[in-house]
């Protein structure tokens, strides 16, 4: 394992990366891209451990687990200054136009440097697949040629698979990436709520099972 540092946060914090694995194709593991949702935060760091007991794939994995960290230490959706980081990326469908305060996506498209982190990696490292974590409604997010991962989950978590979340996402990474680039992302909504237990037991196996399906595809 390696750990480096993804890039920081608009406090000037650092935000932690954790590099598995020196061959294969490469994964990107995103964690608490919303400081209120814990849940995806548990799970990235249960892969980390398990990563770091053992490590058996031709894949070359990195997880972010605590993308938002500003908003993670104060469990808030958006980061320090404000911004719903998952409506500020440079997509094409980008706007300032939000019906929430939630959803407020900042005063232009990749002004938050979390995401001119994340920008960076990806066009730097180039990846076949992202998962992204977050906690809502039981729901796999697919965009992008992710499907068999996605089954895979579905059978053993019994979530449902969707090409839209039901709602408007401009600014979101399942757009720039799986849409927009043609990096599959799948973005994975555990059910909002769950305790470490049913996070370690159920969710952790089954993205484990579904990165088997990577490592055969790609």
């Amino acid at each position: 394992m390696d750990t480096f540092q993804f890039g920081k946060t608009s406090t000037l914090l650092p935000m932690l990366g954790y590099r598995f694995g020196r061959s294969g194709s490469q994964v990107l593991i995103l964690g608490g891209v919303h400081g209120n949702e814990p849940e995806g935060v548990i799970a990235a760091l249960g892969l980390i451990q398990h990563f770091f007991e053992s490590f058996t794939y031709n894949l070359r994995i990195t997880v972010v687990p605590q993308f938002n960290l500003d908003g993670i230490m104060t469990q808030s959706r958006k980061n320090a200054r404000g911004v719903d980081l998952n409506r500020n990326l440079p997509t094409k469908d980008w706007t300032r136009d939000v019906k929430e305060e939630k959803y407020f996506p900042g005063i232009e498209p990749n002004s938050e440097p979390e995401n001119k982190a994340l920008v960076t990696w990806i066009n730097e490292n180039k990846p076949s697949f992202i998962i992204s974590l977050h906690s809502w409604k039981p729901l796999l997010n697919v965009n992008g040629a992710c499907r068999p991962e996605a089954e895979v989950l579905a059978k053993l978590t019994g979530y449902s698979i969707e090409e839209d979340i039901g709602y408007p996402t401009p600014g979101c990474l399942g757009t720039y990436c799986g849409l927009e680039r043609n990096i599959p992302t799948l973005t994975y909504e555990i059910e909002r709520g769950l305790t470490h237990e049913p996070i370690q037991k159920i969710h952790i196996p089954a993205i484990l099972e579904a990165l088997k399906v990577t490592e055969g595809r790609f």
